[in-house]
């Protein structure tokens, strides 16, 4: 096993760490399951996205990189507009504003909600933290799929 591999193995066991409630996310697409491993917590009400924080999240600075919580935070804008919408939706465009910075070990845990629907698009709102703090807000306009 060389230096590299060690270190990979040693991402994925602190990845693998996940608080109590959340489960692993098994259906993911390609893209998002090599960044991952994320998990998830479902509530009647509520859901809940999450992935703990590992080096290779990390930008030269050693902090979590920024297109990394942007595309964390667009797969939860998604997850609530299916929740709403029940039906599979693709980006139209998404804003972001880096409120925090996140550092390895740490989780990061993001949430959103549908802040209006329409025929064909969904507006939505979402927020990513580490504990109380809230490190990313995002929102995002989504087309839908037809049925």
């Amino acid at each position: 096993m060389t230096i590299d591999d060690e270190a990979a193995r040693q991402d994925l066991v602190v990845a693998a760490r996940a608080p109590e409630g959340f489960k692993l996310s098994t259906s993911r697409g390609p893209f998002t399951t090599h960044n991952g491993p994320y998990f998830h917590k479902i509530t009647e009400d509520d859901f809940a996205h999450g992935f703990r924080a590992t080096q290779r999240h990390c930008n030269g600075h050693g902090i979590v990189h920024g297109g990394m919580l942007m595309a964390f935070g667009d797969g939860v804008l998604a997850t609530a507009v299916y929740r709403q919408a029940q039906r599979r939706a693709v980006t139209i465009r998404m804003t972001s504003d880096f409120v925090h910075m996140v550092r390895v070990g740490e989780w990061v845990e993001g949430t959103a909600w549908v802040t209006r629907a329409a025929r064909s698009v969904c507006f939505v709102e979402g927020e990513v933290k580490t504990g109380n703090q809230v490190v990313l807000r995002a929102s995002g306009v989504f087309k839908l799929f037809r049925k």
